[in-house]
């Protein structure tokens, strides 16, 4: 609460000076507060992020079924096993070193030196050496170092919106100030990483490290874990539930061959164990990772970066964005947008410098102006920034203007005064806030005369300044009058005559309205989170759609008087959140988070990073957000164009699509082999299938269909659906009787083959088990591909679809045919009627699925 107290006290507090610390006093204060640095969190390495890969329960199964098949000789099948665990270990911890690099770029913000007083001399260090109670000096184009309460300034002005959020810069002053205040309110504050645009001050480091405000979001940083994507939760959820079948189908095969068939112990193991295998869609998790990997270099494409593969799906169920309003969805620059002259509003296009009243506003927005702009750098607050470019862009070939706007003394603008003045050769050039600069005019300027400045004029200059607060602008008022002294003084501030006014806004980039719209359209609900005023904030969330009649704007402090009741009962009704903290973003944040919804939270400036990291997919802005926005998110549009997340929300709805498409095509796959293990077992009929059959359908049919699965193209109809819940399971009950039903046609047909060869020998009758299941699974794949028939996807669509069978098919027949490969894989040569026979079957589960998705699709 140093804002409170008089800056004396504050001194005193510290045992400092204006002097500053004494080098005894520096070494005592360093070593018991500590280095101005950041402290950082110790990660796991990437040896610990490996072994966490083997914990999964599936991957439990597969090792134990390789050991198994060690011990019984069947090597190969052990090498298959380890090879395809090993892999997806390796690609699941490459995922997983993601750059958590949130705090080394907040650490990056503190600048390597500061000036200091120390023992009544002023020396430059290092920031890092910067402690507590030391004595500042600090003055534009300079970063502030560490917390502190001002002490002494002249026309001091920081842009703090990398801490706020706010694009203004601040106008500093020494006096204490009384009430209860937000960072963005405490006026005679400076924070670390803010930057000086004007004026110069001196201030006492009241915090340095983590102890900063800076430091406070460090700790939010940590603090905020990462969670797991709605895909991530639902394939945890179907391992559990798969593990248990999988274990239970094993014991009962297991029971059925040791009591019924009288196998031996060993020959019973090695059939569980291959059935364990048969079920197991070990590949499933290289799957998921390619096709996520394919879609992220898709969104590349489209000016999205994805940091996390899971982000991907993870934007495909967004239900609520939490939007940072300044840089994200306005243009982060401050434009001016219309001027006044006396009873005549008009736009900025048709100022001429040519004319008298014209030009004497211009020289007004550049006189009374302390900003820097030239060919290598632009200093200052946003607003003068604004006024300059105003100014040249009208001025740019009247030298007249260029030789006539001297200036030659100032009177720094002042909170109690509300203004500044300038002296140029003839005149005094004064800009303030619109109510005290008419109250200290007596004449209006009108087409080049002085007229007296009547109280309906007054009151409509009032109207106009209230038109364009309403409407979310920033207005200046201008005036001027003659001068003919050598000094400037306060009291010449007086019987100034009215010249205009500008008003000014930060304007919504362009395409965000479109945005905000496809999102409504999408279900998605766009929310407003920002560290600006709430009248600024609610106009540019209404022009832009966000807020709409009968929807709640909410200020940081009523957030913080809410209980969580009151919060969760007005949440869906706010649209708009200003003047909010850091803490108050996480606080909405999570609010949404426990209705259930999943939540993307935009954002470029270091106060956005911890909502950022508590969001389930933190969205930073590439070009004007700051380093730790970037590092704390999971998405970083290269183009800030918030329009951007609704091409990844399209992407991300039709990679679920695909990735739950690609797992109907293995978990049916999978079934109809279990199906036919399970049912000869229990018929006591010679296995079906051999381990390395097994093994050979795993890599195969398993692997290259279900990849070009998840590269289906994506489609916009998905903008059309609402959407999915967060405990949407993948396997609800039509998904699950899908893969039954499919699943069963496989099997049945498999049988069917099967059964025929048993008419010659067992071994022959394994090879067209063997031969049908593999060719039906490779065909099944065009079936998965969409809920649509084939007529409709169109056969050729997707040509990793048609290259994936063509592959698969061409191997299965290398097996089938080369007498090498018939050994290794325990194949019987098959007569044309037999193959023949396995195409047949083969065909058929197609033309059944086909018919029935026809039916469906006609009803739909």
């Amino acid at each position: 609460m140093y804002y409170r107290k008089p800056a004396e006290e504050v001194i005193k507090e510290f045992n400092s000076s204006k002097e500053g610390l004494t080098l005894e006093q520096v070494k005592q204060n360093q070593e018991a507060y500590g280095s101005n640095q950041l402290a950082l969190t110790k990660k796991d390495g990437a040896c610990k992020i490996f072994i966490k890969q083997f914990q999964d329960l599936l991957v439990i199964i597969l090792i134990i079924a390789a050991m198994i098949s060690g011990l019984s000789g069947q090597w190969e099948s052990t090498v298959v096993i380890v090879t395809v665990i090993v892999i997806n270990a390796i690609l699941g911890t490459v995922q997983t070193l993601k750059a958590e690099k949130s705090l080394d770029s907040l650490k990056k913000l503190s600048i390597p030196k500061a000036k200091v007083v120390r023992e009544g001399t002023l020396q430059e260090i290092a920031s890092s050496a910067l402690t507590v109670g030391d004595i500042v000096q600090i003055e534009a184009g300079d970063v502030v170092s560490g917390d502190g309460r001002i002490i002494q300034c002249a026309a001091l002005q920081v842009n703090e919106s990398a801490l706020t959020g706010e694009v203004e810069s601040v106008h500093k002053t020494v006096d204490a100030l009384n009430k209860e205040l937000i960072v963005g309110d405490q006026k005679n504050m400076v924070f670390s990483g803010s930057l000086v645009t004007n004026g110069t001050g001196r201030y006492v480091v009241t915090a340095i490290g983590m102890h900063t405000e800076i430091g406070k979001i460090a700790s939010m940083l940590n603090q905020a874990k990462e969670r797991k994507t709605p895909l991530q939760k639902s394939l945890d959820e179907f391992s559990g539930k798969l593990s248990l079948v999988i274990i239970l189908i094993s014991l009962v095969v297991l029971g059925l061959n040791l009591f019924l068939a009288k196998q031996s112990l060993l020959d019973a193991l090695m059939i569980a164990v291959a059935l364990a295998v048969a079920a197991i869609p070990e590949a499933l998790s290289s799957i998921v990772t390619i096709v996520l990997s394919v879609s992220t270099q898709k969104m590349v494409k489209e000016h999205a970066i994805l940091k996390n593969l899971n982000a991907v799906e993870s934007l495909g169920c967004v239900s609520v964005i939490c939007s940072d309003k300044t840089g994200t969805l306005t243009q982060n620059k401050m434009t001016p947008q219309t001027i006044y002259f006396y009873d005549n509003r008009m736009q900025i296009e048709d100022l001429d410098s040519q004319n008298h009243d014209h030009s004497v506003l211009l020289k007004c927005c550049l006189l009374c102006n302390n900003a820097v702009v030239n060919e290598e750098q632009r200093i200052g607050d946003p607003t003068e920034l604004a006024l300059i470019d105003l100014v040249q862009t009208h001025t740019e070939h009247d030298f007249r203007f260029q030789n006539t706007a001297v200036r030659r003394q100032e009177l720094p603008f002042d909170s109690e005064r509300k203004l500044m003045s300038v002296a140029s050769l003839h005149h005094i050039y004064t800009k303030g806030a619109p109510d005290v600069i008419v109250e200290r005019c007596d004449t209006i300027l009108v087409n080049g005369k002085k007229e007296a400045l009547t109280s309906k004029q007054i009151e409509t200059i009032k109207q106009e300044n209230k038109r364009c607060a309403e409407n979310g602008l920033r207005v200046l008022g201008f005036a001027y009058r003659s001068f003919q002294k050598e000094t400037l003084t306060f009291e010449e501030e007086y019987h100034l005559t009215f010249v205009g006014l500008v008003s000014l806004m930060d304007p919504p980039r362009i395409e965000s309205a479109e945005a905000v719209k496809q999102c409504k359209s999408a279900g998605i609900r766009p929310i407003m989170i920002t560290g600006d005023h709430v009248i600024t904030a609610r106009a540019i969330a209404k022009q832009i759609g966000i807020y709409e009649d009968g929807d709640l704007s909410v200020e940081g402090r009523e957030l913080e008087a809410m209980s969580e009741a009151e919060l969760a009962d007005k949440l869906p009704h706010i649209s708009v959140y200003a003047r909010v903290a850091p803490e108050h973003k996480i606080r909405i944040v999570e609010a949404w988070q426990k209705r259930g919804d999943i939540v993307a939270m935009t954002g470029d400036g270091v106060n956005d990073a911890p909502a950022l990291k508590q969001s389930d997919i933190g969205v930073a802005m590439g070009i004007t957000g700051t380093e730790v926005s970037k590092d704390a998110a999971s998405m970083i549009l290269t183009d800030d164009n918030f329009s951007t997340i609704v091409k990844a929300i399209i992407t991300g709805r039709n990679v679920y699509r695909n990735i739950k498409n690609a797992i109907n095509y293995l978990l049916s796959g999978n079934f109809a082999g279990i199906v036919c293990v399970f049912v000869s077992s229990l018929f006591l009929l010679p296995t079906p299938f051999y381990p390395v059959h097994l093994l050979f359908m795993n890599l195969i049919t398993d692997s290259l269909p279900a990849i070009a699965i998840g590269m289906e193209k994506s489609h916009r109809d998905v903008l059309r659906e609402k959407p999915r819940k967060t405990d949407e399971s993948l396997l609800n009950r039509s998904t699950l009787f899908q893969i039954g039903f499919e699943g069963m046609i496989i099997a049945l047909c498999t049988m069917g083959a099967y059964l025929y060869g048993l008419q010659s020998d067992p071994a022959r009758a394994s090879t067209m088990a063997f031969a049908t299941i593999c060719l039906a699974r490779l065909l099944h794949g065009f079936n998965c591909r969409s809920e649509s028939p084939l007529y409709q996807a169109g056969v050729f669509s997707n040509r990793f679809s048609v290259a994936a069978f063509l592959i698969g098919a061409a191997l299965l027949h290398l097996v089938l045919f080369v007498p090498f490969l018939q050994g290794m894989f325990l194949i019987k040569p098959l007569s044309i009627s037999q193959l023949a026979l396995v195409d047949l079957f083969a065909l058929l589960v197609v033309l059944i699925v086909q018919l029935r998705k026809s039916i469906m699709y006609k009803q739909r």
